[in-house]
């Protein structure tokens, strides 16, 4: 039997402790969500639901037409997240492994893109996708894509784990005939997946949530996406707190399925470019 530390047993008290504030809302989200008025009306609130109070997850879809808002979100999250992970993996490859004037210039100019914040820009991308008549109808959709098709946080990532490959490996495919489309494709995207499914996770994540973006630019109500239509259960139904937390709940389902099956990605993909 290992030896108890009282250290040890400090760290795990402590970690316990903060993880209750970062839990909490989720478990109040979907706990709320099959909460009756009553439990919820009460003060101070129920933490437990006194009996099971299904109505509420029926009421949203009678509400508002969440199934099109998930195609909507599911579209555009899709599209965003297929779209940075090939701009990220060849951009990668290229800072990478190819001989470029000024690389690191302009690896550098890259990255400083990361620290314009997004309200400085959505103005001018405003005005360039309304301009081109991509915020109504079916071309929608595209608008909402376009302004997130590249990442240099995806890029910087895949960069340093594509670094992380032995030289003599890349000689012998080089030595087997292989040009940069083929080794890159089937040498170093196969041997990446961690690092790549990390990426695909985190964009999906952002894209799934966006908010501003799509609430300025949508005009038709067809084509809102899951985070704007929820917000309607608010405004429709101020006095119902239970039917806006089963509308939130409902929208947690699919990140909370992307962070559980895709944690370990996540992890062994942001530490495979930490040490060289």
């Amino acid at each position: 039997m290992k030896k108890f530390r009282f250290g040890q047993a400090a760290v795990y008290v402590v970690l316990g402790l903060a993880l209750i504030p970062v839990l909490f809302p989720i478990y109040y989200g979907f706990v709320g969500a099959v909460m009756g008025p009553g439990d919820l009306a009460t003060y101070p609130p129920a933490l437990v639901p006194h009996e099971l109070y299904w109505q509420n997850i029926t009421d949203v879809f009678r509400s508002v037409p969440l199934g099109r808002f998930y195609v909507n979100s599911a579209v555009q999250a899709g599209a965003i997240t297929v779209a940075q992970i090939v701009t990220s993996i060849l951009a990668a490859y290229a800072f990478a492994f190819l001989r470029l004037p000024a690389k690191a210039a302009t690896f550098a100019l890259f990255l400083a893109t990361l620290m314009v914040p997004w309200e400085a820009i959505i103005i001018p991308n405003y005005l360039a996708i309304s301009g081109w008549g991509l915020a109504r109808g079916g071309l929608t959709y595209l608008g909402l894509v376009l302004p997130f098709l590249a990442s240099a946080f995806g890029t910087f990532l895949l960069r340093q784990a594509f670094l992380q490959f032995p030289t003599e490996l890349r000689d012998a495919a080089v030595i087997d005939g292989c040009g940069h489309w083929r080794l890159l494709w089937r040498v170093i995207v196969p041997l990446s997946k961690p690092s790549i499914a990390a990426v695909g996770v985190y964009v999906f994540l952002s894209a799934w949530n966006q908010y501003f973006w799509p609430l300025i630019l949508i005009r038709d109500s067809e084509y809102q996406t899951l985070q704007i239509g929820i917000s309607q259960l608010n405004d429709a139904e101020a006095a119902q707190p239970g039917l806006v937390l089963a509308g939130v709940a409902l929208s947690l389902l699919p990140t909370l399925a992307v962070v559980l099956f895709g944690q370990r990605y996540i992890v062994r993909g942001l530490t495979a470019g930490a040490l060289r």
